[in-house]
């Protein structure tokens, strides 16, 4: 890759372990989004793949509710490796290139369903039946997209784990959803030697990132900070579906 992309990647990676360090989540989303506004969203996953999974591993094992996290969530993550390797080829197929519109608007929804800050409620009783066909569908949609927040993300804070643990559960959701990806990629050829150097510099300028956002969350209100990065997102989506479906139209015999 040349130096100016190797410049953007370290970048992009440093805002996203930024927003990591800071609210404790977000780095697939924010790097495969803007990323995605330069390379295909398969090709941007490919570099996220590796420091998403090293920082997931890291968050996995701060924490003492691995044991619970696993004994309640086993059935949500089951269904989204299933999902994801269900959904092998969407994101290099002849469709691929929806991929890019449909990662714009769940970044919209993503960011209105935050914003709005709308609670749902999964009793406990439910939990594990919808934590199976909420990974599902999640699994598929992250096979096309390599996003994984919607809708896991909701029902992961509807079935009320508490904030420490809640954290620490994301690490486990979102490491165990991007080592089934890690397979899809190796499958279609996409995770090999060339994103090596650009992994690299993704990895450093995340962790540098997460250090930056981890002294600013101790002196920053984190919810303050969380609204701005939705609001950012909401704005993300909206260009990248847009700009998608403009590229397409202008390919369609006789539209201008």
């Amino acid at each position: 890759m040349s130096d100016p992309i190797l410049l953007i990647i370290a970048a992009v990676f440093l805002l996203a372990g930024f927003v990591k360090g800071t609210i404790g989540m977000g780095l697939p989303t924010v790097a495969i989004g803007l990323l995605a506004t330069r390379m295909p969203p398969a090709h941007a996953l490919a570099i996220v793949i590796v420091p998403a999974i090293v920082t997931n591993i890291w968050q996995t094992f701060v924490g003492p509710y691995l044991r619970d996290i696993v004994r309640r969530l086993w059935p949500l993550m089951v269904g989204t490796a299933l999902g994801i390797w269900a959904g092998a080829g969407l994101m290099t197929g002849p469709y691929a290139r929806y991929g890019t519109i449909v990662l714009g608007v769940l970044l919209v929804i993503y960011a209105i369903v935050g914003l709005s800050k709308a609670r749902f409620s999964v009793p406990r009783k439910n939990e594990k039946w919808i934590g199976g066909i909420v990974g599902v569908i999640t699994g598929v949609i992250s096979a096309a997209t390599g996003v994984q927040v919607i809708p896991s993300m909701p029902f992961m804070q509807a079935i009320g784990m508490e904030k420490d643990e809640l954290v620490q559960a994301l690490g486990v959701f979102f490491t165990t959803a991007t080592v089934a990806l890690a397979f899809n990629l190796t499958g279609a050829g996409l995770l090999n030697a060339t994103v090596a150097i650009p992994g690299a510099v993704a990895m450093v300028a995340a962790f540098a990132g997460m250090y930056l956002g981890q002294l600013l969350r101790s002196r920053m209100d984190a919810d303050t900070f969380r609204r701005w990065f939705l609001i950012a997102m909401l704005l993300l989506g909206f260009y990248l579906a847009g700009e998608m479906l403009m590229k397409i139209s202008s390919e369609i015999p006789g539209t201008h």
